[in-house]
C-alpha cells in the first residue's frame, strides 16, 4: 500500500513539473500602444524614424485582432501629408507574434502574414521581423518600438 502511495505522489510530481515547463510565461499585448521609433534595415542601408515628432501612430490589440492607425502630425496641409490604417487577426505563440493583413491602405500589403519576436519591458513594446511582400521590392528587417498608452 505505502509503494502505491508512492508511486502515484511520484507520478503526481511528475507530471506537474512536467506542466510548469511548458508553460510559457504570458505577455500582455492588449491594449493601445504609440509607436515610437522604427528602425528599417534593408540592402544594408539603415533607416530611423522618430515617429514622435511629424507622424503620430498607434497599435491597438484586443484578444483577437489588431489595427493600425499612422498620420502626419500637419493635419496633412505640407508635402509630408500621408494616412496610413489597417489590421486583421493575429497569432501570439511565446514571443513569437504575427499579424495577419487583412485590411491596409496600401492594397499589396494585404493578405500577408509578419512574424516578429516581440518583448515588453516595463511598458516598452519591441518588435522586430521580416517584412516581404511578394511581388514587391519589400524585403526588410522591420524594428519597431512602442510605449504603452495609459487609461
Amino acid at each position: 500500500m505505502k509503494f502505491k502511495f508512492e508511486l502515484i505522489l511520484i507520478t503526481f510530481l511528475f507530471v506537474s513539473c512536467n506542466k510548469a515547463e511548458k508553460r510559457q510565461p504570458s505577455i500582455d499585448l492588449e491594449g493601445t500602444w504609440q509607436l515610437i521609433s522604427g528602425t528599417v534595415i534593408e540592402k544594408g542601408d539603415t533607416t530611423f524614424t522618430d515617429y514622435t515628432k511629424e507622424r503620430r501612430m498607434i497599435k491597438i490589440i484586443n484578444k483577437t485582432h489588431f489595427a493600425f492607425l499612422n498620420h502626419d502630425m500637419n493635419k496633412g496641409k505640407n508635402a509630408g501629408a500621408m494616412f496610413a490604417a489597417g489590421g486583421g487577426r493575429y497569432e501570439l505563440k511565446g514571443d513569437q507574434y504575427t499579424e495577419y493583413l487583412e485590411y491596409c491602405t496600401d492594397r499589396e500589403w494585404e493578405g500577408n502574414p509578419f512574424q516578429f519576436t516581440i518583448t515588453i519591458r516595463s511598458d516598452t513594446l519591441t518588435q522586430t521581423g521580416m517584412e516581404t511582400i511578394e511581388g514587391t521590392k519589400v524585403n526588410r528587417i522591420n524594428i519597431e518600438k512602442y510605449a504603452r498608452v495609459q487609461k
